[in-house]
């Protein structure tokens, strides 16, 4: 069956809901930088009020995986294989649960950022909500990708954005392995159980990065085939 009467079976594209999710789940990474504006200036009742909607993004994001997990149609009914999309839809939700975990540890313990890491902290952050974004632009090309038949110059733009998203997670690697260099550094002047978990928020931080890289691995693959 060609693949513009398959989209006109639907009615709509089958992947409508996929990028409905991935929006979600980007929202909850966008909430980062404006939690960790408040923390840093320990406002913690701001804090909370962002790491609330945060869990509320990740809650809804959790109910549109669900629904796509049951909606989905067969493969019989898809242009690509019904396993690369929820592979696609489990990668996507990572985010929003990296984004849950670093706001509830941050708020947990109450972690007041010691102002040395304070400006590369908010780079940080700010660089690995870069990455979702971009990730987020590559899945928004999957309609046009179904309407030429995963050929032609669509292809080679998707494959650029996902070139791009690999560019981003590479400078949050060089930003992780600053920001922990920079700690190291002042660690001993801390209480260990803060350095402990100062540590643990930054490799949080880098694997959000390292989750929405690997959207556009999947994406990659999903191309190929």
């Amino acid at each position: 069956m060609p693949l513009n009467r398959l989209n006109n079976l639907f009615g709509k594209s089958p992947f409508g809901p996929i990028q409905d999710h991935m929006l979600v789940v980007h929202q909850c990474a966008q909430t980062l930088p404006a939690f960790f504006e408040a923390v840093l200036a320990d406002d913690w009742d701001a804090a909370a009020l962002q790491h609330k909607e945060i869990v509320e993004l990740e809650n809804r994001a959790d109910d549109l995986k669900k629904n796509i997990r049951l909606q989905l149609p067969n493969n019989f009914f898809l242009p690509v294989p019904r396993s690369d999309l929820l592979d696609l839809v489990a990668m996507q939700d990572r985010i929003a649960n990296s984004a849950k975990d670093i706001a509830g540890l941050t708020i947990g313990r109450r972690m007041s950022i010691p102002s040395v890491l304070a400006d590369s902290m908010k780079e940080f952050i700010e660089q690995t909500v870069a990455t979702s974004k971009q990730a987020q632009a590559a899945i928004e090309e999957l309609d046009e990708l179904l309407e030429t038949g995963f050929r032609g110059p669509e292809v080679k733009f998707v494959e650029k954005l996902i070139e791009e998203l690999d560019d981003l997670e590479h400078k949050t690697d060089q930003s992780q392995i600053s920001i922990r260099s920079t700690l190291f550094k002042v660690e001993k002047d801390l209480p260990p159980v803060d350095v402990m978990f100062f540590y643990q928020v930054i490799d949080l931080i880098g694997e959000l990065a390292d989750r929405a890289q690997k959207i556009g691995a999947r994406l990659q693959i999903i191309i190929a085939r």
